[in-house]
């Protein structure tokens, strides 16, 4: 997935998280970053959000910055820091959310949620057209050799990214909502 669009996915997906274990967090006496909730969400943000993103920033650099730079003039070190921030999305939303959702203060995180929603289906709409082909920056700057995204491997990339971060949302969810052994 883009980077800038990874950015705003894990901060939801954490702060998502954050409510589904209000009860939990409500009755941890640990500090937040060694309590279970926040352990599965750090889980998925480096188990599956960051082999995501790593792979289009990796595999098709240009259409992960969204062709508004060349990939090859991108250090690696900056590619890994970004890759690394991106993954850290996940539990920063989820540390963000925790004390409104301890406090039961559903309508200010939906509020956020609803905010950080709506920057990222603007973001989805202006980049539409960069969003749905495969290209290298060349080739998109230059308007030749773009193909559609559903035709090519980013196209089985993007499908299979998605299968990956819906499967690991769902098992975090499992594991949060699952009644804790004692």
């Amino acid at each position: 997935m883009p980077l800038p669009l990874a950015l705003l996915i894990g901060l939801l997906v954490g702060m998502s998280l954050a409510w589904l274990a209000r009860v939990e967090l409500a009755r941890s006496e640990v500090p937040l970053v060694l309590a279970r909730p926040f352990l599965v969400a750090a889980g998925l943000g480096a188990v599956v959000h960051l082999p995501v993103v790593a792979y289009f920033v990796a595999m098709h650099g240009d259409w992960a910055y969204l062709y508004l730079v060349r990939f090859s003039r991108i250090p690696s070190a900056v590619d890994l820091a970004l890759v690394l921030v991106t993954a850290a999305q996940v539990p920063l939303g989820f540390a963000l959310a925790t004390p409104w959702a301890i406090a039961k203060r559903g309508s200010a995180l939906l509020k956020l949620g609803a905010v950080l929603g709506a920057l990222l289906l603007i973001a989805c709409v202006v980049a539409s057209r960069r969003l749905a082909v495969s290209a290298s920056y060349a080739q998109y700057h230059g308007g030749f050799g773009v193909a559609p995204l559903a035709n090519t491997p980013l196209g089985r990339g993007v499908l299979l990214s998605w299968v990956a971060l819906l499967a690991g949302y769902g098992w975090s969810a499992h594991v949060l909502r699952a009644p804790r052994a004692s």
